[in-house]
């Protein structure tokens, strides 16, 4: 059973962190790109949308990409394929209805958004550009949940580095066609490569699974998707919605939780004395150039947790409590191991790495500072993947809920009084609680496992 569990975890995690670190690589410098073009304060704006794209994730695909992802892996383990693609394309239906009606709303409402919610008008256009992508991004979302369910790593791993191949490629082409015809290019066009990055990822999402379907079914067979009774899916679209709402349900508070968070930052810098365009400044140097490269490193975990929700699920199913607390344990050790070699890393060359990549000493003091997140970070992010495939979802909701009412807290009394470190103190503070509380939880459960 060891041997099992390890190769399918190894080889995806080997696929997903080989193509997480070069779609990280591209990115980074992406990043430098645009806050060089644009600006501090134009990364700020652009970072300002960035709760309106997770708060449409959360309702319209999240908790739907999980529950294909859980259902499918048991499905196909029995090879029941007729039953896993019924689960996609259910779900995939669902998805895309809440999808365009989000879109929809967005694009109608962007004004609105913009002002009463966001809180700044010029969010507004970026924001009607942005919901052009929330079909595609639900498209491939749910084909890269049944992919990640079969364990073929591959394929959500080539669809991410095309969206950002795509993305960074045509926003460089944009930006230099305008510079050579004496146009002033705008922060709108970073906007536009999301939606061209994701069309890209859905056309190699969309490939994917035809061929996939290709493969796996005669042609007399491939008619699967209306030959079932509507009974059937009746009954497919009600499994996936009782583990899809709370998910999504979750995943929305929390996203809204953070939403407030990333709007209110601004808001309260202001409140510290600076005016709008320095507030907006520092908010994108901190979220624009310090947390990515703080962020790089993670490409390894987030593979991992990615992989250890269907294998933890199916392991704990079998009653493989060996596997179980191996999966807690070999985590711990390995995100401990990455996370105090990164903040070792990052404390050494993180003022200089300001300086020489965004050519800013205020992004080096906050890598500095956020250099000692990592460890906490690495290990909150991994063991609250395998608590969720043990079906602890409710704790490690309420543990979230928990680190992001601390961070908030931060937020509206101590930046007002210390500025931006404030908000420092507050993601260490939350961070350490919520480690605390993950790591209290599995080791709990990894004991009464071994108990039994």
């Amino acid at each position: 059973m060891k041997r099992n569990w390890n190769t399918p975890l190894v080889t995806g995690t080997v696929i997903l962190t080989l193509t997480g670190l070069l779609s990280r690589f591209i990115g980074f410098f992406y990043r430098i790109f645009l806050s060089n073009a644009f600006g501090a304060e134009g990364m700020g704006i652009y970072q300002l949308i960035a709760p309106v794209l997770a708060l449409s994730f959360a309702l319209t695909a999240s908790g739907i990409q999980t529950a294909i992802s859980k259902y499918v892996a048991s499905e196909t383990s029995t090879h029941d394929y007729h039953t896993s693609f019924r689960t996609l394309w259910a779900g995939f239906l669902m998805a895309m209805a809440l999808s365009l009606a989000c879109a929809l709303g967005i694009y109608l409402y962007a004004d609105g958004i913009a002002v009463a919610y966001l809180m700044e008008r010029r969010t507004a256009p970026l924001l009607r550009i942005i919901a052009l992508s929330i079909p595609m991004a639900t498209v491939h979302s749910c084909i890269n949940g049944y992919f990640y369910g079969i364990r073929r790593t591959a394929i959500p791993a080539f669809s991410q580095l095309a969206e950002q191949v795509f993305r960074v490629g045509s926003v460089y082409l944009i930006y230099y066609f305008f510079r050579q015809h004496d146009m002033q290019p705008t922060i709108s066009f970073a906007v536009a490569g999301l939606v061209i990055g994701e069309s890209a990822s859905m056309i190699v999402s969309v490939v994917a699974i035809l061929a996939r379907a290709h493969h796996v079914f005669p042609a007399r067979d491939r008619r699967l998707p209306g030959a079932p009774a509507l009974s059937s899916y009746r009954r497919i679209c009600g499994r996936l919605l009782q583990l899809a709402v709370p998910l999504s349900a979750n995943r929305l508070v929390l996203n809204l939780l953070q939403s407030i968070e990333a709007i209110y930052i601004p808001n309260k810098l202001m409140a510290y004395g600076l005016n709008n365009a320095d507030a907006l400044g520092v908010y994108g140097v901190l979220t624009g150039m310090s947390l990515p490269l703080i962020l790089f490193p993670s490409a390894i975990t987030n593979s991992i947790s990615v992989l250890l929700l269907p294998i933890v699920s199916e392991a704990d199913a079998s009653g493989n409590t060996g596997a179980v607390k191996r999966a807690i344990v070999t985590s711990i050790r390995c995100c401990l191991l990455l996370g105090f070699g990164c903040t070792a890393l990052f404390l050494l060359l993180g003022r200089p790495a300001g300086r020489l990549l965004f050519h800013s000493e205020l992004a080096g003091s906050f890598i500095l500072t956020l250099s000692f997140i990592c460890p906490f970070m690495y290990i909150a992010s991994t063991l609250g993947s395998i608590l969720n495939g043990l079906g602890k979802t409710a704790q490690t909701f309420l543990y979230s809920v928990v680190s992001l009412l601390l961070r908030l807290l931060f937020v509206f009394i101590a930046i007002p009084r210390y500025g931006i470190k404030g908000y420092l103190w507050g993601m260490l503070a939350s961070q350490m609680l919520q480690t605390l509380l993950c790591t209290v939880s599995a080791l709990h459960i990894s004991h009464r496992s071994q108990m039994r």
